[in-house]
């Protein structure tokens, strides 16, 4: 019986609690609409953030996008560590970038046993493959970019990804980027130069300062100073000016004086300039050379007045500019680039003077764009306008080591520069007219002396500088042309670091209401001049027409008698023909008077009416008696 009543019991509590599970569903349905229009959780939402992989596979580059390491899969290879804790830093995700799990091959297995790997890792070589073998990676790429590919993996050189930096609106003549790799300074024909901060830049790449030296000069060089505090800018003017980190103005460099025919004696440079480097150890020592054939070194704390005038060996007496001039990396030696073609290098020792101590007579058959030396100082590399590079051992300089053709170049500011390890010394090409592979970079083996690889930059612009950073492992190559310019940063996901990799990382902001200004407009006839409504173009318009003056109307002839200095029109052109038959106008009898007769005619008005001097002398003058007119003596 007991087992009946609590059997009973159950089913009762098990019909209860069914019909209410009904109800509830019943009363769920009627309010699923209202529980619709309300969000399913509160507070601040996490906004959803582009996976990095993503974002680097928008700035891949068409050319490079077969993948350099044959032993990785098909996917983006992973960041590099210093990277991956930068961005994950900036970037902080619900999910971000998890490190590679640890090898723990003879570790104890706590848990249930790891799933199998994938059919499409390569570690499973040995077991059985089931179904159709994989394709082999990259099988649709062709064989040139695999053959840069393979050279990029080789020399570690960053050219899977790229990015442009724009603004500019002419060719990009100068480039400049600190020791540091934070900002990048880029100068222009346009005559300005724009300032560029990785770290405060997003993926808009936008410039937070533009500047303008020297208004209607072209931007020629740039550089900064050692401790990346100051840059020296150089333009087509005869003054470079110093700017701080933050481009405002320190100082301008002072102009020589022109009519003085001793270069030593002036002051400063007379025409314009043409290159400058700040100096490589020294904070307060600068190097300019110039159009008017002479180079200076400067104290950035003294712009009045310069240290030393160099002025080259010529084999005639004249002025010869000097178009490029260049530092060796302890700053002991100076080199410059003449105009006749020749090489010319000073060490800076106790007593030097203008005499070089190495001279490269007929170094390039035309103008000389660009000179580096080796960090050890035994290589130095020049470009010229005559489409060569060559390569010269500062031991032996009658002959150059290798000469490189068929590299076009039409800007005197087209330069040369090393990789970090001086594996490689890479340059720019220009544009020709009838050519169709566009702006070349190209990239040279210091070791062998052989072409390395070209790599493609821009199809319709000329390569001008470049530079490859050390501390960021990223090149920065300057493009452009008449009517636009950029600065493109080529780098590698696992290669770089920092720069380019934390802008394009970086989400613009979106606008908020808060970001929005309405200006009111206020209507108030009764006020100031300064604060009425403007009128209507239509009015203004109207009332310059009616002013003669505004208006530019011309003056209609006179038809009259004359008015304000000017006759009317008459029979005759001249002025006197016309007072001739007008005589009755203009009759002036004050020839044919007596001068005596005319004052004695307003004698009588003077003394009833004494207005003056008469009245204080009234009871005391003596009364006047005139002489009678001589007239009537020689009348009898």
């Amino acid at each position: 019986m007991r087992l009946r009543s609590k059997i009973r019991i159950g089913l009762r509590e098990f019909c209860v609690a069914f019909c209410s599970v009904e109800k509830m569903e019943e009363d769920g349905d009627i309010y699923d609409g209202v529980r619709a229009q309300f969000p399913l959780s509160f507070g601040k939402q996490s906004k959803p953030q582009t996976p990095l992989e993503a974002i680097h596979n928008a700035t891949r580059r068409s050319s490079s996008t077969s993948n350099p390491n044959p032993n990785s899969t098909n996917s983006l290879p992973s960041l590099s560590s210093s990277s991956r804790e930068w961005l994950n830093a900036l970037r902080p995700s619900k999910n971000p970038i998890p490190p590679p799990p640890p090898d723990h091959h003879d570790a104890p297995i706590v848990g249930p046993p790891p799933p199998p790997p994938s059919a499409s890792d390569d570690e499973d070589e040995d077991g059985d493959m089931i179904g159709p073998p994989p394709p082999p990676p990259n099988a649709s790429e062709s064989e040139d970019e695999s053959d840069v590919d393979e050279v990029g993996t080789r020399f570690r050189i960053p050219l899977t990804n790229e990015i442009v930096l724009k603004g500019h609106t002419k060719v990009v003549s100068a480039l400049a980027v600190d020791h540091t790799g934070s900002r990048v300074l880029s100068g222009s024909y346009d005559y300005t130069v724009r300032m560029y901060d990785f770290q405060g830049m997003n993926a808009r790449l936008e410039s937070f300062r533009q500047l303008e030296p020297f208004e209607g000069h072209q931007v020629r060089n740039l550089s900064w100073s050692p401790t990346a505090d100051r840059f020296l800018c150089v333009t087509g003017s005869a003054q470079a000016k110093i700017y701080d980190r933050d481009g405002l103005t320190l100082g301008e460099f002072v102009k020589g004086d022109m009519y003085i025919r001793d270069l030593k004696n002036t002051k400063g440079h007379i025409s314009g300039l043409t290159c400058g480097e700040w100096h490589p150890k020294t904070k307060e020592t600068i190097l300019t050379s110039s159009e008017d054939g002479s180079l200076r070194i400067w104290d950035v704390n003294d712009f009045k007045s310069q240290k030393q005038v160099i002025k080259p060996k010529l084999a005639r007496p004249g002025r010869v500019p000097v178009t490029t001039c260049a530092w060796d990396r302890d700053g002991k030696c100076i080199a410059g680039g003449i105009g006749d073609g020749s090489i010319q290098i000073w060490n800076i020792k106790p007593g030097w003077g203008s005499r070089p101590d190495l001279h490269i007579e007929k170094g390039h058959e035309d103008d000389i764009s660009g000179l580096k030396f080796s960090s050890d100082g035994r290589i130095l590399l020049s470009r010229s306008f005559d489409g060569s590079l060559k390569v010269w051992d500062l031991r032996k300089i009658k002959e150059p080591l290798k000469v490189f053709e068929d590299l076009p170049n039409h800007y005197g500011q087209t330069n040369i520069a090393f990789s970090p390890d001086e594996q490689l010394f890479l340059t720019g090409t220009s544009v020709e007219r009838e050519s169709t592979t566009g702006g070349l970079l190209c990239f040279f083996d210091r070791v062998n002396l052989e072409l390395v690889s070209r790599v493609g930059i821009s199809s319709t612009c000329s390569v001008v500088q470049c530079y490859w950073h050390p501390k960021l492992n990223q090149i920065l190559a300057t493009t452009g042309d008449k009517s636009q310019g950029g600065t493109h940063i080529l780098y590698d996901p696992t290669l770089s670091e920092r720069g380019a990799l934390v802008c394009v990382a970086r989400a613009p902001r979106k606008k908020s209401i808060d970001d929005f200004e309405a200006k009111p407009v206020i209507h108030n006839p009764h006020a100031l001049p300064l604060f009425r409504d403007q009128p209507s173009r239509k009015r203004q318009r109207e009332k310059v027409l009616k002013d003669p003056f505004k208006s530019h109307k011309p003056e209609l002839p006179i038809t009259g008698p004359g008015f304000g200095g000017r006759v009317g029109t008459s029979q005759g052109s001249l002025l006197t023909q016309y007072l001739l038959k007008k005589g009755g106008m203009i009759k002036e009898t004050w020839m044919e008077e007596d001068p005596r007769e005319a004052i004695l005619k307003y004698a009588d008005v003077a003394a009833k009416e004494p207005k003056f001097i008469a009245p204080a002398y009234a009871e005391t003058q003596p009364e006047p008696v005139f002489a009678k007119s001589d007239s009537e003596d020689e009348e009898k």
